[in-house]
């Protein structure tokens, strides 16, 4: 007899996976942002050295979380891992072809002194940066949406749509709501990490990308309260019973997605946490307090990625074409045992992901200047 029931392991599996989801955007975020901020806020070598400089210690730490996201995926939610892996195929692919171009344009970039040859590879982190935010977005706002999937008797997944089928206007929106926050929380990095014109300059682009999370996702929320379809179990919820999606019924109906809200109205902290982290990370941009603005972006994020998990409850994986086969916390994770042993080994090793992370942050804090990279022999 396992010492948790099952509903609640379950459960805890749904709060970790955002958990990692959020991880992976609060750090490597930044990262992402940063680089797609690098053609905006520096204008010579040097100044692109140290915008370059500020992430390149600690972009691959930060990739932990995007590892650790895919593995739990995998392993406590198995249906879900096989339906998007393999139904948003061709746009994974895209995101890893752009974060492969990222730890190849951080080691060949300084190579070559050549100007053309370094122009090269700041574009490729400027791709390395902006198409994973835009993508991970638009991925979002298809999911809102209900993804194009079937599951036969035997619990095969078909998925039914194409590459360009996902670019339709709410997912772009939704997209856009992506590149804005992280580009913000980008900027917020490099008002902490640099000084100077590239400061000055982050801390306009900075401005700009909070007043667009802030426009952009209060956008968002209305057209899902307004005009885009949710989903709702109509059947009993069985919340401990086999992982098989087909033994439930699900209605889709405009604002369902509102419902949690109604029912539950302590969720209103997330989207709340959205907006407002977003303007105190403008109004510290404005008036020059960099931990304000890093504190506000990071909130944003926070509330942001929580708002969209929080409104779609218990779902995790609607289906457009086949509504009783949308995957759900109660019908798609592994067995009992397994989300137990891999609750164990969590509960020891993330920890010690934490106390590195913070350990490796605090070794290389400090600000990143024109003077240090420039007598590093480790500076990229």
């Amino acid at each position: 007899m396992l010492p948790l029931d099952y509903e609640t392991l379950r459960l805890i599996w749904w709060l970790l996976l955002g958990v990692l989801l959020i991880g992976f955007a609060i750090t490597d975020g930044f990262d992402m942002g940063t680089a797609a901020l690098l053609p905006f806020v520096a204008r010579n070598d040097t100044e692109r050295r140290v915008v370059i400089n500020t992430v390149g210690p600690v972009w691959e730490g930060n990739q932990v979380w995007f590892i650790l996201g895919g593995g739990a995926i995998f392993a406590a939610w198995p249906p879900l891992y096989a339906v998007s892996f393999s139904g948003f195929y061709l746009a994974m692919f895209v995101v890893l072809c752009a974060l492969i171009l990222r730890p190849v344009a951080f080691k060949y970039r300084s190579k070559v002194e050549e100007s053309s040859w370094r122009e090269f590879w700041d574009w490729a982190l400027f791709v390395g940066g902006f198409v994973p935010a835009l993508i991970f977005g638009v991925a979002v706002g298809n999911v809102l949406q209900g993804v194009p999937f079937q599951l036969d008797a035997d619990l095969r997944p078909a998925y039914t749509g194409s590459f360009f089928g996902l670019l339709n206007p709410f997912a772009i929106l939704c997209g856009l709501v992506s590149v804005a926050m992280l580009v913000m929380h980008g900027a917020s990095w490099l008002c902490m990490k640099t000084e100077g014109t590239v400061r000055d300059r982050a801390r306009l682009w900075g401005t700009y990308a909070a007043a667009a999370v802030v426009v952009l996702f209060a956008l968002a929320g209305v057209l899902v309260a307004t005009m885009i379809d949710g989903f709702v179990i109509t059947s009993e919820v069985v919340t401990d019973g086999p992982s098989n999606p087909l033994t439930k019924t699900v209605a889709v109906e405009a604002g369902a997605w509102m419902t949690n809200y109604g029912e539950h109205t302590w969720m209103m902290i997330a989207p709340a946490l959205g907006l407002l982290g977003a303007l105190v990370a403008l109004v510290g941009m404005r008036i020059g307090v960099s931990g304000m603005t890093f504190i506000g972006s990071k909130l944003s994020v926070l509330g942001v990625i929580s708002t969209v998990g929080l409104s779609m409850f218990p779902f995790i994986l609607p289906s457009s074409i086949q509504p009783d086969a949308s995957l759900t916390v109660w019908d798609s994770s592994s067995s009992h045992l397994t989300l137990f042993i891999m609750l164990v080994a969590t509960v020891i090793f993330l920890p010690i992901v934490l106390a590195y992370t913070a350990w490796a942050f605090k070794i290389l804090w400090g600000k990143v200047t024109p003077a240090s990279v420039r007598e590093s022999a480790e500076s990229y």
